[in-house]
């Protein structure tokens, strides 16, 4: 009884350890998923901070603040997110070669920027900031230990160090379009992998605020200048229209002296009238009318009003201003400084109250000087101008008129019908000219509205520009952010071998089926689908309101058809085609050019398939491009690093095996990959541009080669056709041969026929002076293309190289045809002094029958394959 009571209390025991240990365990777990809800709670609420923040990016780009104003709210932004105390951003424009620190705050460095003020790239040299620029890929760390990874020195003129640096670059289409930095000075480790996460997320966005900002700030100012244009085109308009109210009032004012002449019953009368229109053109407020007596002893005045000396008599003839204008026959325009001077030279005496500007003009009778009219003011406020001259000098030759009338009365009728003819005719064509400047003015309306609309449609068919299709898909984007069902496409279209057509029957043509595809395409899609022309033969398509991926397809398919039909352009039947690439709407597109870009992968996969075909862009795709983009910067670090090495292939004469030369080829040394031919990498540096940096790597290796080896023969060098484009490729060429001291004797260039096609003046003048220097051209894969004879006669060519496809087929079925290709080659090369090299030569027999042929020299895996220099 008493063992079943001990095993009783230890049962009980162990059932109470049992439970402790579950109820512990139990804790556990709990404290487990607290902890792990506490940081998805964390997780939601910094997402929400970072949501929150770039909705306000977004509305300050949209704002009306100015630059300034908006970085700092920005900043302001950036610091609730992380710690951003000493934050700048750097704008960096790669193809000039600029950059500009829009916007820089830190407590330490006493730097202060001008944020309109840009810099030359080579203006700072060796930073941080530079580095993150170059090499477009983000830096976190104490700055010291930064600047000894990338081999920076440290300069006072840079700036302190930090205890945490972190900078992310900004893209703009996959190029590096300027930086974002904050640091610390106080402690390291600030900043982690998620805010360099979250940092590169909101760099892009305030790119995008700053692409923004700078949109509507141009297009502000184009508002400003357009406005400024026509508040002047307004000036000019109303100083015409007072021009032409002047000359209506002198022509009213000649009328009303033509009238007085045939009115007036007495001369004083006429003068007084006269003196009222001369007073409604100028000031006359003093005036006077002079006239010679009969004699010619007596200066009389028939008609004075003067308001300092209020009666003038007859006097003899003297030496006053009156007579002075009688003297001469020319009207006189005086202000007192003239006067003075008149008066020192003796040409002149003043009589009566002194003026302080005085006009006067002749009158005349059958050519003869008969008299004075004359206005005077006596304050220096009033004067007269060389205006008021003429105006008076008109004026007073038909008062001259008026006192023959009595003389001629009938004289004076038919002048008075002269003067009104000239009178109606002057009026018809003012008239005229007011309604040719209404005119002018609708058609300037008429002129802003067709540039707006030429600024959102394409010139040659109408349809709209890629900019309105990107405005459009901003506003779809959007809209479809706010519905969870929203289904739309863009279908991105391309012609298939339109460059054919082009070039076989010429660019009119080419217009013509251009039209004829829009208006297709146009009459396929749905009355709410957008089409648009990208420009050349591309074309877009917005579709909205789709059931899903397959709805695009059958889209894509109706317009395939369409365009399938023949067409009779210029008295030909053409046969298009296209290939189409879809992109359908997904929250991961930010804007409207990321969906034409997909759309644009997705039609070059549709042509790589066989052309005449709608392809959907995938996850495939994507990964391809992004492959492409990781090789592309792997390509960019690889010309920093100087990669790229030279393998050489010896060239032969074929009878002895003797090396006459070689050809060097590019070789890229993968970090990790390994050594990769161009085939890998040279679509990608042609897409890029890069190539043309990696051949001038690749040249200076092979010249340094030259200059330090003793290679037998000659090295030729592959160039492309983009070189040419170049006007300095050859004097920069020719440049590294003189710094290596090399002969360009030992140096050839090796193209392709496409690049002859491509400018053909220029690259003769090229291949002239490469070659009067010493350096000969070979023309590779000879055969292949069109083969023209013209090339051979009008380039400087010195080889030819038959294409390694005519060699290979001297074992295949093929063999008579290359065996005739080849003859005809070797005939021809012979004729014009050529050398000939045949390449791919593998075997045995294919040297056999190429000696048999004539063939001189050859190259290919017989007798070598391309290895490095030792």
């Amino acid at each position: 009884m008493a063992m079943n009571g001990g095993r009783i209390v230890q049962l009980a025991q162990g059932v109470d350890d049992t439970r402790n240990r579950r109820d512990a365990l139990g804790r556990e777990e709990l404290l487990r998923l607290l902890e792990v809800a506490e940081q998805r709670i964390e997780s939601l609420r910094r997402n929400e901070r970072l949501q929150l923040a770039l909705y306000e990016i977004a509305d300050l780009a949209g704002g009306s603040l100015d630059m300034q104003d908006m970085l700092r709210r920005i900043h302001a932004i950036v610091g609730e997110l992380m710690y951003a105390e000493n934050f700048y951003i750097v704008l960096y424009d790669e193809s000039r070669q600029k950059v500009r620190f829009l916007y820089f705050v830190d407590k330490l460095d006493p730097y202060v920027n001008d944020p309109d003020a840009e810099l030359d790239f080579d203006q700072a040299e060796a930073t941080l900031t530079v580095t993150l620029l170059r090499g477009g890929v983000a830096l976190r760390g104490p700055s010291r230990d930064l600047r000894e990874q990338c081999g920076i020195p440290y300069l006072e003129s840079n700036g302190p160090d930090s205890a945490d640096w972190m900078g992310v670059p900004m893209l703009r289409e996959d190029r590096v379009a300027g930086g974002i930095v904050v640091q610390s000075y106080e402690r390291a480790g600030v900043y982690s992998e998620e805010e360099r996460v979250l940092l590169a997320y909101v760099a892009q966005h305030i790119l995008t605020a700053l692409d923004r900002h700078h949109a509507r700030e141009e297009l502000e100012h184009r508002v400003e200048e357009r406005t400024r244009e026509l508040r002047k085109a307004n000036l000019d308009l109303q100083a015409e229209v007072v021009e032409r109210q002047r000359s209506q009032e002198l022509q009213r004012a000649l009328f009303r002296i033509a009238e007085l002449s045939m009115t007036s019953e007495t001369l004083e009368r006429f003068y007084a009238e006269i003196h009222k229109v001369v007073g409604g053109l100028l000031y006359a407020r003093n005036f006077y009318i002079a006239m010679l007596s009969a004699d010619g002893s007596m200066l009389e005045f028939p008609y004075s009003v003067d308001e300092r000396d209020a009666v003038r008599r007859s006097r003899r003839v003297a030496k006053g201003l009156t007579e002075y204008v009688l003297r001469t026959g020319k009207a006189l325009l005086a202000d007192r400084p003239r006067i003075a001077q008149l008066e020192a030279a003796g040409k002149v005496r003043s009589i009566g109250t002194l003026a302080y500007c005085w006009l006067g003009v002749p009158l005349l009778h059958d050519d003869q000087v008969v008299g004075v009219i004359a206005v005077q003011s006596y304050s220096s406020d009033i004067g007269f101008s060389g205006r008021d001259l003429e105006l008076l000098t008109f004026v007073a030759y038909h008062i001259g008129s008026g006192l023959a009338r009595k003389q001629a009365q009938d004289k004076l009728v038919v002048a008075h019908a002269g003067l009104e003819q000239r009178v109606s005719e002057r009026t018809r064509e003012l008239a005229e000219a007011n309604a040719e400047l209404v005119e002018q003015m609708g058609e300037r309306l008429r002129a802003e509205r067709k540039l707006t609309y030429q600024a959102s449609h394409d010139a040659l068919t109408g349809l709209p520009n890629r900019v309105q299709l990107l405005e459009r898909l901003a506003r779809t984007i959007a809209a479809a952010r706010r519905d969870p069902n929203a289904c739309f496409a863009v279908l991105f279209l391309d012609l298939d071998r339109f460059k054919l057509v082009n070039d076989s029957v010429g660019h009119a043509v080419g217009d013509e089926l251009l039209v004829e595809a829009g208006r297709r395409i146009v009459g396929t899609v749905r009355g709410t689908d957008m089409v648009s022309r990208l420009g050349g033969d591309e074309y877009a398509i917005l579709a909205e309101g789709l059931d899903g991926p397959a709805m695009a397809e059958e889209l894509g398919l109706r317009v395939l058809s369409a365009l399938g039909a023949p067409i009779w352009i210029a008295g030909r039947e053409l046969f298009p085609t296209a290939s189409i690439g879809i992109a359908m709407w997904h929250p991961r597109y930010e804007t409207g050019e990321e969906m034409l870009r997909d759309a644009d992968a997705a039609m070059y996969r549709a042509k790589g398939e066989g052309r005449d075909r709608c392809t959907l862009f995938d996850e495939e795709m994507r990964e391809e491009a992004t492959r492409t983009l990781d090789l592309e910067a792997d390509l960019r670090r690889a010309i920093h690093s100087d990669a790229f090495e030279p393998h050489y292939q010896s060239i032969v004469r074929i009878g002895d095996a003797a090396v006459v030369g070689h050809e060097a080829l590019l070789r890229w040394r993968h970090d990790k990959h390994g050594l990769l031919a161009p085939g890998a990498f040279l679509d990608v540096g042609e897409d890029s541009g890069l190539i043309e940096q990696v051949d001038w790597l690749m040249y200076a290796r092979v010249i340094a080669d030259m200059a330090r080896t003793d290679m037998p023969g000659y090295v030729a060098i592959n160039v492309s056709p983009r070189h040419f484009r170049s006007p300095d490729f050859a004097y920069r060429l020719i440049d590294l041969l003189e710094e290596a001291e090399v002969s360009p004797s030992r140096l050839r260039i090796e193209i392709t026929e496409v690049a002859l096609l491509d400018d053909a003046p220029r690259i003769s003048e090229t291949l002239d002076m490469l070659r009067e220097r010493g350096v000969l051209a070979q023309l590779d894969d000879f055969g292949t293309g069109f083969s023209a004879l013209s090339y051979l006669h009008r380039f400087p060519i010195a080889a030819l190289k038959v294409d390694r496809s005519f060699v290979a087929d001297l074992d295949g079925e093929a063999r008579t045809e290359s065996v005739a290709v080849i003859r005809a080659i070797t005939a021809l090369a012979g004729s014009l002094g050529i050398e000939l090299i045949a390449e791919g030569v593998e075997t045995e027999s294919q040297r056999e029958r190429l000696i048999e042929l004539g063939c001189v020299y050859a190259q290919g895996f017989l007798f070598g394959r391309p290895e490095p220099l030792p």
